[in-house]
């Protein structure tokens, strides 16, 4: 696992774009797991702040009750349509893989609100190349760098 900042660290260009794509809109999807293991898919706010990633929670939320027993996540950016006619003007989208681990949250704006830093296994971007002509997903994880894939 890694922190947002060892990510950004150890690849800058790539968490870069990654922030981009999670920043182009307020809301985002967050996976869990139930408690019968299924997956559970939620929208969520996240802030990228002092060299971390953090995900803040409701009290009494379904996605923190499943955080309490698996802190296993992915989170998915929001994403965008190609522009009408221009298919390969498509600004692609990102996927981050990891743990949620519970931190202090002392200035929550909500009574009995919850703060989780993410820890990264896996951040993907998933876009076009510069012909627009190949999807490329490029994806890293820690201790293994990054993995860049073109196909048709």
């Amino acid at each position: 696992m890694a922190s947002w900042i060892e990510f950004v660290t150890a690849e800058p260009a790539l968490a870069r774009q990654v922030e981009d794509r999670f920043g182009i809109r307020k809301h985002k999807t967050l996976a869990t797991l139930r408690k019968d293991g299924s997956p559970r898919i939620s929208g969520i706010e996240v802030e990228f702040a002092d060299g971390e990633l953090f995900l803040g929670m409701m009290p009494g939320s379904l996605k923190l009750h499943d955080l309490e027993r698996d802190p296993r996540i992915a989170l998915h950016s929001p994403t965008d349509d190609p522009p009408p006619g221009n298919p390969r003007g498509w600004p692609g989208e990102a996927k981050l893989a990891g743990y949620a681990l519970e931190v202090d949250f002392p200035d929550s704006p909500v009574l009995g609100g919850r703060r989780f830093r993410v820890d990264i296994t896996e951040a993907v971007l998933t876009h076009l190349n510069e012909a627009g002509d190949q999807l490329v997903v490029e994806s890293w994880h820690p201790g293994k760098g990054t993995r860049r894939l073109e196909r048709r």
